[in-house]
């Protein structure tokens, strides 16, 4: 059995993920002062070098993390705040990921949005994004949290592969057209 946490570490975000985090902003040393003073203070940092996000609806980036445990590889850190899982993926993901997107024709079919398809929010160079607290209260809470100094981070064809899958158990997808409703139907499975 394990020991239980206290309060102050019980989002599992370590002070090796504390400092990668804070390794992004433009004044590392500064945002580790701001979380020993205040370490359910969220903050926003800048995208692009030492990672990369990417936004989806809770609903559909939760059903991007199931695939990405259940079926792949894993993820690096994840967050939920306002609503929108942010899924933290190798800096560049954010310029290549619509490209993979739009290539695979992502939510189109026959010209129309496809329902269940949400848009993803790609955060990369330029970009900044508000990240949870090292011991968040309320709000924003890490999913699965920064625990080492480099953590592994997804690119942009992991995530392609992830949101595909999801995609693809939230519609069903058919390679035929759908039924003609007015169609006349005649029961041929008695015929001599």
């Amino acid at each position: 059995m394990s020991s239980p946490r206290n309060d102050s570490d019980a989002s599992g975000v370590t002070p090796e993920g504390v400092s990668w985090l804070a390794s992004a902003g433009t004044y590392p040393r500064s945002t580790l002062s701001h979380w020993a003073e205040r370490p359910d203070a969220p903050v926003v940092l800048p995208c692009g070098v030492v990672f990369d996000v990417v936004s989806a609806p809770a609903i559909f980036g939760r059903r991007m993390l199931d695939r990405l445990w259940e079926d792949g590889p894993g993820s690096g850190p994840v967050a939920e705040f306002r609503g929108r899982m942010l899924l933290f993926a190798a800096p560049g993901t954010a310029q290549r990921l619509p490209a993979l997107m739009e290539w695979e024709e992502w939510g189109a079919a026959h010209g129309t949005r496809t329902d269940g398809v949400p848009p993803l929010l790609c955060h990369g160079t330029g970009d900044a994004v508000t990240v949870p607290a090292p011991t968040p209260r309320s709000g924003a809470r890490w999913l699965v949290a920064p625990d080492t100094r480099h953590p592994w981070l997804p690119g942009p064809e992991v995530l392609l592969w992830a949101a595909v899958r999801a995609a693809r158990a939230a519609v069903r997808i058919s390679i035929f057209p759908p039924a003609d409703r007015d169609a006349n139907v005649y029961d041929v499975s008695r015929r001599r």
